[in-house]
């Protein structure tokens, strides 16, 4: 299929690259409120999911020769951010799953799994 590759080769060449000073310069005029993100996109070219990952990447410290310290701290912070909100979401299902299954009518005359003794679900977790 030398013809599909011929199509991704001549793509691969299109590809623009952006120099560090360049994507600075677009990111400062978008920081300074001077153009809206729809105009810069339209002034160069670009889509505005790449003007939104520079912003990012600026942000980060990425146009930097190294990441500042701030950058790498809000980063940190993003992602400790993600994870309590996964856990929350886990510990809200778990909640939820132990209340419906102590709630739950009894079957043949027996309660669930715990042997007869009936369990008080707090804050805390199961107390039995």
């Amino acid at each position: 299929m030398p013809y599909n590759r011929g199509v991704k080769d001549f793509a691969m060449r299109n590809q623009r690259r952006f120099s560090i000073e360049f994507k600075s310069q677009v990111i400062h005029d978008l920081l300074s409120g001077e153009s809206s993100p729809a105009q810069l996109c339209r002034r160069y070219n670009i889509s505005s999911s790449l003007l939104y990952h520079w912003k990012k990447q600026y942000r980060r410290g990425k146009f930097n020769s190294e990441p500042t310290d701030e950058a790498a701290l809000r980063d940190r912070v993003e992602k400790l951010e993600r994870l309590v909100g996964k856990l929350t979401l886990e510990n809200e299902f778990l909640k939820k799953g132990l209340q419906s299954s102590l709630t739950q009518p009894r079957r043949n005359g027996r309660s669930s799994s715990n042997g007869g003794h009936s369990s008080v679900v707090s804050d805390g977790g199961a107390v039995s």
